[in-house]
């Protein structure tokens, strides 16, 4: 019986052997095989496919000298630093070309109408979220930026009232008085300092403005009190990126649940320490509801919503999904905003006659008052320059989209399970979009606004992608940004400090690699 026993046992992992070794064998040799050949009689090329790897070992060793490369503080040109491998194999095989993530296949879509067609798509069932890395569920959450489907449209009815134009007016009070407490301090440093002028490095002095401004508007908390989210979530932010390369497991075999490395196990022990602290925050304000409701802000929002639920009247947003809103705009809300302002003094201090003209345009239309979003509307170049750094210097420099079934993208027939890569950076530097000048620093490009600001092609600008599923944040982000760089401009005189390295770097987002030391003046004493 033990013998009869053994020998099923034995036959049953036999069988249970096989069928994995055949799949693996399916997923690994036979089906990027197959994809290849599929693309080719298509007229769409590639690097050719390396068996398990795919094309990872070549896009690290085209970045990898990324980490050394100085730009010359007049060169907007990153893309050797952060994009090589789209510029070269673009050069090589056009802007529709497939490689390899791993055994993934990917179309890179480097043409603007592609992109606009992916990205009208408002379900997420043709063209869903994904982006091969386990560790951006923890970073992000599951909430807007990566649910699909109903769930997503769950999501938006809940946040999105939160930025409409009345609230985005009631926030930009709290904008403007965290602003002038920072520039308070800036003040305070040149007039103690002997020769009337501080050092003062911008990239982290805007990266705790956002932070204070996210938390005060969408949590009613303070810097102070979500700092410990923050820097959780930064170390998350870099646990991430560092694992942006690593070779994904193909197929349905993404959903095993494999051994885990000590760099998996921190992104766990962080992403349970940020769950625990947002639940701290969640609690708080349920204690307090009896005596002031659940708040107006984005946190109160979705508290009410969940209150419907738990009454039957509506399903919402389970606590659960409030956790994972809560990690998208703490990180969401605050990262890319802070990147544009620091991009954006950059840029100001790079070309002084900007500088000058846009303080002319701000003291004409806000004086020495705070600025408002009335005042802010009317500042015209101030938004040519921010779009004009959005385009030059995106925060986001890379969009990814799964295929949910078999698709016509133009031309070209993509099977479904296939990747797609939108380079933001290096179409925001196509020629044939932007013009010979897509290199230089111009916003009069914008002058007639976003849609015709590049010629033949509408609605070029990608930084907060587009269509029904472009950043719902982005009226926060510009409106905090214009009045943001308004009260810089009505107080200092600046430019670049001799220390700055001209060296920007890709951490999911765009940051300067060694910080943006500004010299800063008292333009009234």
């Amino acid at each position: 019986m033990d013998v009869s026993i053994g020998s099923v046992l034995g036959a049953i992992l036999a069988v249970l052997v096989s069928t994995l070794l055949i799949r693996v064998l399916f997923l690994l040799v036979w089906k990027p095989y197959a994809v290849s050949r599929w693309f080719r009689g298509q007229g769409v090329g590639g690097p050719s496919y390396r068996f398990f790897v795919g094309s990872l070992p070549a896009i690290k060793r085209m970045k990898a000298p990324g980490s050394k490369i100085v730009l010359d503080v007049g060169s907007h040109d990153f893309i050797p630093i952060v994009q090589p491998q789209y510029r070269k194999w673009v050069a090589e095989y056009g802007k529709i070309f497939l490689y390899w993530f791993g055994a993934v296949p990917t179309i890179c879509v480097a043409e603007v109408e592609l992109v606009k067609q992916v990205l009208a798509e408002r379900t997420g069932r043709l063209f869903p979220k994904d982006y091969l890395n386990a560790n951006m569920e923890a970073l992000l959450g599951k909430g807007l930026v990566l649910t699909n489907g109903e769930d997503w449209k769950r999501h938006r009815k809940v946040v999105h009232p939160a930025f409409n134009l009345d609230k985005l007016k009631a926030m930009s009070l709290t904008m403007a008085d965290l602003a002038q407490q920072m520039m308070h301090r800036w003040q305070s440093q040149i007039q103690q300092a002997t020769n009337h002028e501080a050092e003062i490095e911008l990239s982290s002095e805007f990266s705790e403005l956002t932070s204070d401004v996210i938390a005060h508007t969408a949590f009613g908390s303070s810097y102070k009190e979500g700092k410990e989210v923050f820097v959780t979530q930064k170390e998350l932010q870099e646990l991430t990126f560092s694992a942006s390369l690593n070779i994904p497991a193909p197929g349905r075999l993404r959903k095993l649940k494999l051994p885990t490395s000590k760099s998996s196990r921190r992104v766990e022990k962080l992403d349970k320490k940020v769950r625990s602290l947002l639940m701290a925050i969640i609690e708080g304000r349920l204690a307090d509801k009896d005596t002031n409701g659940y708040g107006n802000d984005l946190l109160g929002l979705m508290l009410e919503a969940r209150a419907l639920e738990q009454e039957g009247r509506a399903q919402m947003l389970t606590t659960q999904e409030i956790v994972d809103e809560c990690k998208t705009f703490f990180f969401a809300g605050q990262d890319t905003t802070s990147h544009l302002l620091t991009w954006t003094m950059f840029l100001l201090s790079r070309y002084p006659e900007w500088q000058h003209k846009l303080r002319e345009e701000v003291m004409k239309e806000c004086g020495n008052a705070v600025p408002n979003p009335d005042m802010v509307t009317k500042l015209k170049l101030v938004n040519m320059v921010l779009l004009e750094s959005l385009r030059l210097y995106s925060p986001v420099v890379l969009i990814r989209r799964g295929t949910g079934s078999d698709i016509q993208l133009g031309s070209i027939r993509v099977p479904k399970g296939t990747m797609l890569s939108i380079p933001i950076a290096l179409l925001h530097r196509d020629k044939d979009v932007w013009g010979q000048d897509a290199d230089e620093f111009n916003p009069t490009r914008f002058e007639h606004g976003v849609s015709k600001a590049a010629a033949n092609h509408p609605n070029a600008l990608l930084s907060f992608s587009q269509g029904p599923r472009a950043c719902i944040g982005q009226n926060f982000a510009m409106l905090e940004a214009r009045i943001g760089i308004a009260m810089i401009l009505q107080r200092f005189s600046f430019e670049l400090s001799p220390k700055y390295v001209h060296a920007p770097k890709e951490e999911i987002t765009l940051m300067p690699r060694f910080g943006l030391p500004i010299i800063l003046r008292n333009l009234h004493d």
